[in-house]
């Protein structure tokens, strides 16, 4: 796990493509427990993600995915677009990358050549950070958690970045399924956790 220091974990929720009713209880009746951040992957109601920044009163990062079309730059309100940025939070250093595979020419969707060109021009900012601990994505890295379909396929890029940088997470939504634990969530690649974070998923990093 990574730690800032030997008495401190961090503490995350990470959401992504719909909202769960179980977390909105949870968060309602204040039965969570404490959150020190939380992420979005994408595919989120815009006042959804405010809700969950006012209730949890906490930071919230988020990428967008191929369905949002709302989001403007002030809508969701107090949270912060990480797409294409690396930014830092108690010690951890996390990379932003936003939407999925071209497949209609929608919003938030990529080639793989354009994919590659962002994480290229990222190279001062991941550089002058030195370490990047997290990835946070909407599309899964290629052959990694992704299907055949076009929409649904994921970026080599993405696998290329792993493996230069060994990220200790990497966490993607996009390709919705049903989960019971986060180990059936999870596959290691190398010293790298690829979580699947449909739905939510809770993380003491």
């Amino acid at each position: 796990m990574i730690k800032k220091n030997p008495k401190q974990n961090v503490r995350i929720l990470t959401v992504s493509d719909f909202i769960d009713k179980d977390l909105t209880r949870m968060v309602e009746e204040k039965s969570l427990g404490p959150v020190d951040l939380v992420i979005s992957c994408g595919d989120m109601e815009p006042e959804y993600l405010s809700f969950l920044k006012d209730r949890l009163d906490t930071p919230l990062f988020y990428v967008k995915g191929n369905h949002d079309i709302r989001y403007t730059g002030t809508n969701p309100m107090g949270c912060e677009n990480i797409h294409a940025k690396v930014v830092s939070f108690k010690g951890l250093n996390i990379l932003g990358l936003e939407g999925s595979m071209w497949y209609n020419g929608g919003a938030n969707q990529y080639t793989e050549a354009m994919m590659k060109r962002i994480i290229f021009g990222m190279w001062f900012s991941i550089w002058r950070k030195g370490r990047i601990h997290m990835v946070v994505a909407h599309a899964s890295p290629r052959h990694i958690h992704d299907r055949e379909d076009r929409c649904h396929i994921g970026f080599e890029s993405f696998v290329t970045l792993i493996r230069k940088r060994r990220p200790h997470y990497f966490i993607h939504g996009h390709v919705h399924q049903a989960f019971e634990s986060l180990e059936q969530r999870t596959t290691r690649v190398g010293g790298t956790r690829v979580i699947n974070t449909c739905g939510f998923t809770l993380l003491e990093v």
